[in-house]
């Protein structure tokens, strides 16, 4: 079996130890092995945290890919193991671990739609060609390598947690209205609402600021889920679930692995495995005049 390629690239840090300092000058970028990794600015002597970095995660790739300063401060939140990659070791850190590339190149992406959505406000809010300063102060503002925050959940979004319930037979979980469909944690003390025709499922990823519809970052204590690991579609009537790209520990449907991208038919009753995180699968019997999906499999 061959070793960790990075084992010699892997460095330790102690709880409250400092990666770096906002203003150093590096030529590295991290990627956590295990614990966590608080991001931060001090303003005023006061620690203002912008994220919590955690096992798969990473930071400070802009001094790596434009050699700029560092632009926040990177302490240790426990013990961790860290990964040291530099620009000479860079590629062959994307070619062996596809999970990072997918999600470095979601962040470039949530960084052109935010720097797209900033120019458009800037052209709406221009008067005689010249941008008003209310609007020149909100695009500067934009700082690019920072991680980006979650957006406020839409009014008719169910909470992150998913909606807390008194355990009961899942026979007896019913979906509430205005639900196509719901996720029932085994053991039923969580109930995750799908109100769209595509909800995708995992965990809240600081990197590109991104919080699935079902979030699963509070019921999975062993971090085993992706950030991005699986969706649901609802389409000409069924529910299709689908692996994401660069998911890692698995997608499961009774117990059968599936494959990434490829659409599996999931019906009531299902048993779905994201990680070690086991969930119930219920479809609403009237999905407002769509066709309902079968009550069982044949």
């Amino acid at each position: 079996m061959p070793g960790d390629p990075f084992k010699e690239f892997t460095v330790k840090h102690k709880k409250g130890e400092t990666i770096y300092v906002e203003g150093d000058l590096g030529s590295e970028m991290y990627v956590i092995q295990s614990g966590a990794v608080r991001i931060f600015r001090t303003i005023g002597g006061v620690k203002q945290e912008l994220a919590i970095m955690e096992k798969g995660d990473f930071f400070g790739e802009i001094s790596v890919l434009e050699g700029l300063p560092r632009t926040a401060s990177a302490e240790a939140l426990d013990a961790c193991e860290i990964i040291e990659i530099n620009s000479s070791t860079f590629d062959k850190m994307i070619r062996s671990n596809i999970e990072i590339a997918v999600r470095m190149m979601r962040k470039l992406s949530n960084r052109l739609q935010e720097a797209n959505r900033k120019i458009e406000i800037l052209t709406r809010g221009s008067a005689g060609g010249r941008p008003s300063a209310a609007v020149s102060a909100q695009v500067s503002a934009v700082d690019m390598d920072q991680p980006a925050e979650a957006p406020p959940p839409a009014p008719t979004a169910a909470p992150s947690a998913g909606v807390k319930a008194a355990p009961k037979p899942i026979g007896e979980v019913e979906v509430p209205e205005g639900a196509f469909a719901l996720l029932v944690l085994e053991g039923g003390s969580r109930h995750f609402p799908i109100t769209a025709d595509t909800a995708l499922i995992g965990r809240y990823d600081p990197v590109t600021g991104t919080r699935p519809e079902v979030d699963l970052t509070q019921v999975d204590i062993n971090r085993s889920v992706s950030r991005r690991h699986a969706r649901i579609v609802l389409q000409d009537g069924a529910f299709l679930l689908f692996e994401e790209v660069g998911a890692l520990n698995g997608t499961f449907v009774n117990g059968q692995r599936l494959a990434a991208g490829t659409p599996t038919p999931i019906v009531n009753g299902d048993k779905l495995g994201l990680g070690m995180v086991s969930l119930i699968f219920k479809a609403a019997a009237k999905m407002n005049g769509r066709k309902p999906a079968s009550a069982g499999r044949s």
